[in-house]
């Protein structure tokens, strides 16, 4: 039984920096509002990880999907999701609605 909490108790020392790190990632919010992006553009820190709050208010589920980023997110109606994005290098990585294409356009700037 020692050894099996001595192994907890390491594991837990190596997880704590990687927690912290998960709390202090900057975060940037968009809404999912009459199938479009708000806002359309967001600024976010070059070769930084952050991470996207999406939250959908439309009542119909939307897919957060950029090929640059390399994401893909299906969001139910009236729900949220995170998404991790970067490190990116400085420069614009567009993003789109997948069942909304022709609205739900967007943009991310990483500067």
């Amino acid at each position: 039984m020692k050894g099996l909490n001595s192994l907890f108790l390491a594991a837990m020392m190596l997880a704590v920096p990687f927690l912290a790190q998960a709390e202090q990632m900057p975060e940037f919010h968009i809404i999912i509002k009459n199938h479009k992006f708000q806002p359309a553009e967001v600024v976010v820190p070059a070769n930084t990880k952050v991470k996207l709050i999406v939250e959908n208010q439309d009542a119909t589920p939307e897919e957060f999907e950029s090929h640059e980023m390399h994401r893909e997110k299906i969001i139910a109606g009236n729900k949220t999701a995170k998404i991790l994005i970067g490190p990116l290098k400085p420069g614009k990585y567009p993003f789109f609605g997948e069942f909304n294409q022709d609205t739900a356009q967007g943009m991310v700037i990483a500067e």
